[in-house]
């Protein structure tokens, strides 16, 4: 297992091969192409966003193609979630080459942003409410320039084509459903911008003084969002941020009516999908692969799986309350950390082999007790005479993501980890999508007592995420399993119980996605209600813990590969479903 910021130059030959075939006898292609007779499998968010992937799949299609028709699908079906005005982070597993690729597509601070964007004119800090509503919150989206990216290195089925399910679907429309409709009537503040309340609401005709949110079963068509996805086929990254679609994107921003944010055409066309090197590190018998800076998510679930090395989780019970004590105090060690050390890692130095060093992790499980929590975890220091030099940033995220897992034929994996932060974003649109509110999960406050925030605003960087899209690779160095999910700072917790599910405990995926949630951010326990945790909670306190019992939405998408046959999962937490070609329609 080789993983790598760069790829040889042989696999575009084969791509392109691969590519002439598939216009003469996709099958054909397939078996050329080195395609396994296992199949291809997708676990998506939506029923559609899964049936476009499966679509492609069936054609010959990489993973990679199946994930640009099933995101491009999402935008539409999903707005509150993910879309082509988000950003997102894709992990790529190349069989043939025995490579994990990293793309970064995380959303971008306009070059007019600095450290004050988020303060009021006394230098105190905006509340959350009012700075992720409106044009001030937006970042420069990555999904689009991303996914070119990873379609020029891996892609088989041709750019243009990969557009044609989701342009269907918003032509022909879809029924709004139930996950939709709920989170439209949660976020009624959608009707207070002419573009959502338009799109979002029956014809904007009020009901008792309030607008009716589209109810389920209702066939929502999106004509603009069509327009767009056919410049964007026909032009590329050009069609997204150059032309039209970057004007109104810019419009959007500028004039917002309460909160106009800073965004200009020159920061759209200046925006790079970044290629980065993977982090991987052996858990077990297996290597972990995920996501580096400027998400937190890869190295704060790597480190808490580092520090849990040392116990033996395979002979405790999934859900006893050892178990959950272990990986909390081990969860609260990492999240401890990232709140000092983690933001964009082309802006400030993020000591990511420090923290993943065996040493460090050894020392810092030192901390850890099987009997009694440790309570509140502090940060941990590399050169015990100091403090670090930066504050801690406990800004958590918002709730709404999604993600997605394919494998196509020839054993190639993506895990791709996809938002626009908040529900809706920032509550507007443009050319026929949301855009994202991302700029909020930078902090807020530039400094704390005198100490610098490494995940400050800054004109061009990159705030820091939690998104956890995972490669995990057996002890032959072949793909086991690509597995991510969505839920703000909770993120990093869901993904790094589904890998303990799948490998302590040996459970298949869903079963891994099924586990009782818990997650622990330096903090409280929080327990996912009406699950059998809830029963542990006086056991849990009994060692030291204070408990939150709450809902934990997770939305957990993951396939497997087991005994040569693929294995999937969808979390019934929301609306996802797992296809393998031959499905779909």
């Amino acid at each position: 297992m080789r993983p790598s910021g760069s790829r040889p130059r042989f696999t575009r030959f084969t791509s392109f091969t691969c590519r002439a075939v598939l216009a003469l006898v996709a099958l054909v292609a397939l078996a050329s192409c080195g395609g396994s007779d296992r199949g291809a499998m997708v676990s998506t968010a939506n029923p559609h966003a899964s049936e476009a992937a499966i679509e492609i799949l069936n054609m010959g299609g990489s993973a990679v193609d199946a994930a640009i028709a099933a995101q491009l699908v999402l935008s539409l079906v999903e707005p509150q979630s993910s879309g082509i005005g988000g950003g997102a982070f894709l992990m790529h597993w190349d069989a043939s080459a025995g490579e994990v690729d990293a793309y970064d597509g995380r959303e971008m601070a306009p070059a007019a942003a600095g450290p004050d964007l988020f303060l009021k004119a006394d230098g105190t800090p905006m509340s959350f409410f009012d700075a992720v509503i409106g044009g001030r919150a937006v970042g420069v989206p990555g999904v689009i320039a991303m996914l070119w990216r990873a379609h020029q290195d891996h892609g088989l089925v041709d750019w243009e084509d990969l557009f044609q399910p989701a342009i269907r679907l918003a032509e022909g429309g879809f029924k709004v459903s139930p996950r939709l409709n709920a989170m439209i009537s949660a976020f009624n503040g959608l009707s207070q911008h002419a573009s959502t309340r338009n799109y979002f609401y029956i014809d904007s005709i009020e009901v008792a003084g309030a607008v009716e949110p589209l109810p389920v079963g209702y066939l929502r068509t999106n004509a603009e969002y069509a327009e767009t996805l056919r410049r964007i086929a026909e032009n590329g990254p050009a069609g997204f941020y150059e032309g039209k679609v970057a004007q109104a994107i810019v419009a959007t921003v500028r004039e917002h009516e309460k909160n106009p944010g800073l965004m200009t055409v020159d920061d759209l066309k200046a925006y790079e999908a970044k290629k980065r090197t993977a982090l991987c590190r052996p858990y077990r018998l297996y290597q972990v692969c995920g996501m580096p800076p400027p998400t937190s998510g890869g190295l704060t679930s790597l480190m808490i799986l580092g520090l849990l090395e040392g116990f033996d989780l395979s002979g405790l019970r999934p859900g006893s309350p050892v178990a959950v004590h272990l990986i909390s105090e081990a969860s609260k060690l990492a999240y401890a950390d990232r709140a000092v050390y983690m933001a964009d890692a082309d802006f400030v130095n993020v000591p990511v082999s420090q923290l993943l060093s065996a040493r460090y992790l050894k020392f810092r499980a030192l901390d850890i007790h099987p009997g009694q929590s440790m309570g509140k975890a502090k940060p941990g220091t590399f050169n015990t005479s100091r403090e670090p030099k930066h504050a801690a940033d406990l800004s958590q995220g918002r709730l709404s993501t999604s993600h997605l897992a394919v494998v196509d034929g020839n054993g190639n994996a993506v895990s791709m980890t996809t938002s626009v932060e908040g529900p809706f974003g920032a509550h507007v649109m443009a050319a026929g999508f949301i855009l994202n509110n991302q700029l909020t999960d930078f902090s807020f406050q530039p400094s704390i007592n005198d100490k610098p925030v490494a995940n400050a605003v800054a004109p061009g960087k990159r705030p820091r995420s939690s998104m956890s899209p995972t490669l995990i690779l057996d002890d032959d160095g072949d793909l086991f399993a690509a597995i991510g999910s969505p839920g703000g700072s909770r993120i990093i917790a869901y993904v790094t119980q589904t890998i303990i599910g799948l490998i302590d405990w040996q459970l298949d995926m869903q079963s891994a996605i099924d586990l009782p949630r818990h997650v622990n951010r330096n903090g409280p326990i929080e327990i996912e209600d009406q699950t059998d945790l809830v029963g542990r909670v006086k056991e849990l306190e009994a060692l030291g813990h204070k408990v939150d019992v709450k809902s934990l939405v997770s939305g957990l998408h993951g396939v497997r590969v087991h005994d040569g046959a693929l294995d999937g999962g969808a979390d019934k937490r929301r609306e996802g479903v797992v296809l393998t070609t031959g499905q779909g329609q």
